[in-house]
């Protein structure tokens, strides 16, 4: 952790608007780029980081008011997201995926469960993980009694050993029905290996775990009325809302790249000897690629701003989602995923161009922000969101709700 002192957030009020909130993450993105370079360097797990994010009462952004959250809604809670991932991919990527999981009550569950999850989850300030990746076989799930027990095995869950709670999900034992339900992360039977050891996003603590007869009550299964699940289309607004997350990761790694980059610039880029310039912040090319590529990342994210716009009108009123609002949703989502991940690439690409040979150098870290998104962004084919486009302007196809579209 940093060895800058935070600020003492337990002195200043909460937070009460968007922008209030957006000032926060600032303060928080702040602490964490002083030693940003030396935290992926050493890759080791961010406790210290986590409790910063509770410190802060990041964590707590979309709880109810009434029991010590936010109150905001997933326009903030992006713009948040985007904010920390400019100083660290990885604290980003798991604040992202906190959001998500502290949702995911409220995404599937009954009235009842949300209501409870959420507020507990605000007045104690839990950080969630998930245990839960469709590519792998599906986790197993039998009744026992009053109980649900889960058994098998994820090759990633984001958050790992730093959550308090844990969503799994799982597939009834010789059946098609998923189930979700929230957890203590030190229950039973629940163990998270350290076997993430990747390029980038190297302290997300995205490392396999296994469930090895994990028990929790029926009534924690959630959207389950008497056993039986009671379905929404707002239950397949799962993709398009941590699609979004990705999106505003991936900007946020860009716009942090390029203020580094920037300020490298200013100090210690020296001007090519045969340009005829005593600056590098006169050099034409230097300013036209900072131009060019500072003009496509204002361009995306101003679509990701439109985009989580018209999203938070679904999150408004979830029972009035149809299949056609949603649809129509997930290809907005799928060309602003697209767009951010071709401009993040490039920006963390062409950085090197601006600031020079020197500025490869180990110390300054200036790589962390390409591995980060190119780390990342394999999380599901780009072409496959292009696709989702190109069929829907073509054909007016919506995208069938999978987990990945």
């Amino acid at each position: 952790m940093s060895t800058v002192t935070p600020p003492d957030f337990t002195t200043r009020p909460t937070p009460r608007t968007a922008a209030d909130w957006i000032a926060r993450a600032g303060e928080v993105a702040a602490v964490l780029a002083t030693d940003a370079v030396e935290r992926d360097r050493a890759g080791a797990t961010p406790y210290a980081e986590v409790q910063l994010l509770k410190d802060s009462g990041l964590v707590t952004l979309l709880g109810p008011v009434a029991h010590g959250g936010g109150g905001q809604d997933w326009r903030t809670a992006y713009r948040v997201v985007r904010e920390i991932s400019k100083a660290d991919g990885s604290i980003g990527q798991l604040l992202g995926y906190h959001y998500l999981w502290n949702w995911a009550a409220r995404l599937v569950g009954t009235r009842e469960q949300w209501e409870h999850i959420e507020a507990e989850a605000a007045r104690n300030r839990w950080f969630f993980g998930g245990a839960v990746n469709p590519r792998d076989k599906d986790v197993v799930v039998t009744e026992d009694g009053d109980d649900l027990v889960f058994t098998g095995h994820k090759t990633f869950s984001t958050g790992s050993k730093v959550p308090d709670v844990t969503v799994l999900e799982g597939v009834f034992e010789g059946t098609d029905r998923h189930v979700f339900a929230v957890v203590p992360s030190d229950s039973e039977g629940l163990t998270f290996h350290d076997d993430w050891d990747n390029i980038g996003q190297r302290l997300t603590e995205s490392g396999s775990v296994t469930l090895d007869g994990v028990r929790t009550p029926w009534s924690s299964a959630a959207g389950y009325v008497n056993k039986q699940f009671q379905p929404r289309v707002y239950n397949t607004l799962n993709v398009p809302t941590i699609q979004l997350v990705f999106v505003n990761l991936y900007l946020g790694i860009a716009g942090g790249a390029l203020e580094t980059a920037a300020a490298y610039t200013r100090t210690r880029t020296r001007p090519w000897l045969h340009g005829g310039h005593e600056r590098a912040v006169d050099e034409p090319y230097i300013v036209d690629t900072y131009g060019d590529l500072t003009a496509k990342l204002w361009a995306v994210e101003a679509l990701a701003d439109a985009v989580a716009d018209e999203g938070q009108k679904l999150h408004d009123d979830p029972d009035a989602v149809t299949e056609q609002a949603r649809g129509d949703f997930e290809v907005r989502v799928a060309a602003v995923k697209a767009r951010a991940t071709d401009v993040a690439l490039e920006v963390t690409n062409r950085i090197f161009e601006v600031t020079g040979a020197r500025a490869t150098a180990s110390a300054l870290g200036l790589d962390r922000f390409w591995r980060n998104v190119r780390t990342h962004t394999l999380h599901d084919p780009v072409a496959y969101k292009r696709r989702e486009v190109g069929r829907w302007v073509l054909e007016g196809e919506l995208p069938e709700p999978t987990w990945y579209s």
